[in-house]
Formats: structure tokens, C-alpha cells, sequence
């Protein structure tokens, strides 16, 4: 199993142009801007027209994950924490994103593309923070060593 800190270039710069193509594609055939916490959000909360194209970008990007996985016979990663810790901190990334206007894609792909003020310093901070968490985890508590 291949580590997941290595470093890829060539797959990292294809995967995200395509991910860059995705979000100018939704937004010119939809005018709908490519956050992932909107777009399950707005399948929570319901409205007119909107359900169809917000369910197929969930099942594409769940589907594509199934699919690298058949293709590549595993995702090539181990997941080290147990179910309930990863429930209770997707709740809170869920709850984070939400508070924040947005989740890191929304921000970070779509709204610094878009040159919004509000992205640029939401995604400084996410940056600021994970750097943060890394350091506390790694060198201070020694969990994430």
C-alpha cells in the first residue's frame, strides 16, 4: 500500500485541473458555485430545481471514488481512528463549514478563483489552523507521529 504522504506531482497537478475544470463547468452550465457543504445542504434543505444536479455531483464523487478503488483494487489508504471519533469530527468539520459560509472547496477552489475577499481569508485561515493542528499533534502531543 502506497504511503499517502508521497509526493506525486504529476497526479496531484492532473487531479486538481480536473477539480478546477469541475468547478468552472458547474458554474458556467449552472451558475452554481462548486462547495461541497452547499451542495449537501441544499439536499437537506430542499428547493425547486435544485435536488437533481446537487444528487448527481454527491453520486459522481462517491462513484468516483468507487471506481478508482475497483480500477486500482484498493484506495490505498488505511484509516488509523475508530468510527465514532470520525463521526464526531465530520460532524464538527460539517458544523465548521457551515459557521464559515463554506467548506475549504467552496473557498479555496471556487471563491479565490472568484477573487472574494471572504474565501481568501477563510482558506488563509484553514491553512493557519491545519498547520497549527499538525504541529500540536505531531510535536506536542505526538499523536499524529
Amino acid at each position: 500500500m502506497e504511503t499517502i504522504t508521497a509526493f506525486t506531482p504529476v497526479t496531484g497537478l492532473l487531479g486538481g485541473a480536473l477539480i478546477g475544470l469541475s468547478a468552472v463547468l458547474l458554474l458556467a452550465a449552472n451558475g452554481r458555485i462548486a462547495g461541497i457543504s452547499g451542495i449537501v445542504g441544499g439536499l437537506l434543505t430542499p428547493s425547486s430545481g435544485e435536488t437533481g444536479w446537487r444528487a448527481a455531483f454527491v453520486v459522481g464523487m462517491l462513484a468516483g471514488g468507487i471506481l478508482y478503488a475497483v480500477v486500482a483494487g484498493s484506495l490505498g489508504i488505511a484509516l488509523q481512528a475508530d468510527l465514532p471519533l470520525m463521526g464526531v469530527a465530520g460532524l464538527l468539520v460539517g458544523f465548521g463549514a457551515r459557521l464559515g459560509g463554506g467548506c475549504t472547496s467552496g473557498h479555496g477552489v471556487c471563491g479565490i478563483g472568484r477573487l472574494s475577499q471572504r474565501s481568501i481569508v477563510a482558506t488563509g485561515t484553514f491553512m493557519v489552523v491545519a498547520v497549527g493542528t499538525v504541529f500540536v499533534a505531531r510535536h506536542i502531543t505526538g499523536a499524529g507521529a
